[in-house]
């Protein structure tokens, strides 16, 4: 079973880079590279734990639908979510904001098993596992570009 850790330094807030990583909307703006949009359970706002929310994005050229429910919520420290329903065999992402210098380390660990047994597994060395990884990175770069646009403009207002 695959696990991706990818760590970001963002210049803001721990509660400003919480706030935004559950945030839906935030979500749609941070992955609109896959055309993902939230289509049932919660489709606006912050997620909270227990909600469930339905995303349909495009990967690999396919339409697809996953469903995550949030499972934990230390606030604002930590969430977890895990597929409830969609491509992978299961997966679990969990979301860490620690504090440190004058920002936030955001962790992303995600730990999934791709379906389909043998093949599922070459397909993961071939190409599923480096997708996964540049999908989570990219993300992450572009929250961290909103978290700091963000606190820059609350700084100069």
């Amino acid at each position: 079973m695959p696990i991706i850790v990818h760590k970001e330094y963002i210049k803001a807030p721990v509660e400003v880079c919480f706030d935004l990583a559950r945030n839906v909307d935030v979500h749609i703006k941070t992955t609109a590279n896959t055309q993902e949009r939230a289509v049932d359970g919660v489709t606006r706002g912050l997620l909270e734990k227990g909600d469930t929310v339905t995303w349909e994005a495009i990967h690999f050229g396919i339409k697809q639908r996953l469903t995550a429910k949030v499972i934990q919520m230390e606030k604002p420290i930590q969430f977890v979510d895990i597929m409830v329903k969609g491509a992978f065999a299961s997966f679990t992402h969990t979301h860490q904001f620690l504090k440190d210098r004058d920002g936030t380390v955001m962790n992303d660990i995600f730990e999934y098993k791709s379906p389909f047994g043998m093949i599922g597994l070459i397909a993961d060395k071939l190409f599923l596992e480096r997708y996964m990884k540049e999908f989570i990175a990219l993300r992450a770069r572009e929250l961290k570009n909103l978290a700091e646009k963000n606190v820059g403009s609350t700084d100069e207002g």
